[in-house]
């Protein structure tokens, strides 16, 4: 069974000081390009491929899905969108951040969780 990895595009892009408060959107496409190449070589816990869900919000819902990543952008809270896709989820869940009150709630539904280094460390 594929694995999805939810990723919490907020979290992720905010763990790396390079000025993406002046473009968030460029940000979250600048990370979801990154993710490209987990779709097919998985993580170091987790071979591929990999389904991927970057979740967006705020003035990153304008980036577009491309192929190995989906976008979905968050109506309302971006925690609150990756708490109920990791609740719907017919798939092993891995989630991405370092929210430590979303990695609770997650948890508690059986995913697991990484922090954002595991796809995005030092960029």
């Amino acid at each position: 069974m594929t694995t999805l990895l939810i990723v919490d595009a907020a979290n992720v892009v905010g763990s790396v000081p390079d000025g993406w408060w002046r473009d968030r959107e460029g940000a979250a496409r600048r990370l979801r390009d990154a993710l490209v190449p987990y779709a097919g070589a998985g993580l170091a816990e987790r071979p591929g491929p990999l389904d991927i869900v970057l979740v967006v919000e705020g003035s990153a819902r304008g980036v577009e899905p491309v192929p190995g990543v989906r976008v979905d952008p968050a109506p309302g809270s971006g925690d609150d969108r990756i708490v109920a896709l990791v609740a719907e989820a017919g798939a092993p869940c891995v989630v991405v951040t370092a929210d430590r009150e979303l990695r609770r709630r997650v948890a508690a539904l059986g995913a697991e969780t990484v922090g954002p280094r595991a796809v995005y460390g030092g960029r």
